[in-house]
């Protein structure tokens, strides 16, 4: 079950103060435990492929992170310069206002530079903010990104107000059917919840207390 869940969660360093060690150290452990991938900032993009060359484990980054607030044509330059530097899965962040504003042509749209930048190249995740949305708003989300073409939807950045809840994976789950990820982030930081994650349709989980989780392990890790 260990090996299992090592290969749903992706090893998580996105704090605005981490140095190059914390993000080879990171690398690192993602190897030895064959994380699904490591999900690092832009910058530490090329870094991290560099460590993880050769190995099954991924290289995810963040776009438009974590606001969701800039133009649909900056996140496309983003995500292309993502995957120049090594990125192989990009998890994006939705125009969050522009849903609450039901504009959802242009949350579409944003949604679709992404994808669209990233087709062939790499896989998609899309960040609603669950902690920012009623439910409504939730599926609506969910209905408007597998419409893009994205490959996961995401619960949280886990730099807002909240993080990923038993609740929102099932209703994520519901709407998007079997066909589309699922992944669950932000407080996600034993095995218990992990698992709970998986059990309500969870099919990644973002976490920074990765090796925590594999280990059976209480973690106050944070991202």
């Amino acid at each position: 079950m260990s090996e299992e869940l090592a290969r749903m969660i992706d090893h998580t360093l996105l704090k605005a103060n981490a140095t190059e060690q914390e993000v080879v150290v990171l690398a690192n452990e993602a190897k030895e435990y064959n994380f699904a991938s490591v999900c690092v900032n832009p910058t530490w993009v090329h870094k991290a492929a560099e460590i993880l060359q050769g190995t099954e484990v991924k290289v995810c980054t963040v776009i438009g992170f974590p606001l969701g607030a800039t133009t649909p044509e900056v996140k496309a330059f983003e995500t292309k310069n993502a995957i120049e530097n090594g990125a192989t899965e990009v998890d994006m962040v939705i125009n969050i206002g522009a849903l609450k504003d039901k504009e959802n042509e242009l949350v579409e749209r944003d949604i679709k530079a992404v994808v669209e930048a990233a087709k062939g190249k790499a896989l998609t995740k899309v960040i609603i903010e669950t902690s920012l949305l009623t439910d409504e708003e939730k599926v609506r989300a969910c209905e408007i990104a597998v419409k893009a073409g994205t490959d996961f939807v995401k619960t949280s950045t886990g730099f807002s107000t909240g993080g990923a809840t038993v609740e929102d994976i099932t209703l994520m789950r519901k709407t998007v059917g079997p066909n589309i990820g699922v992944k669950a982030s932000g407080g996600v930081r034993d095995r218990e919840t992990a698992l709970a994650m998986v059990e309500a349709g969870a099919t990644r989980i973002g976490a920074s207390a990765g090796i925590a989780i594999v280990k059976g392990e209480q973690s106050n890790a944070t991202y």
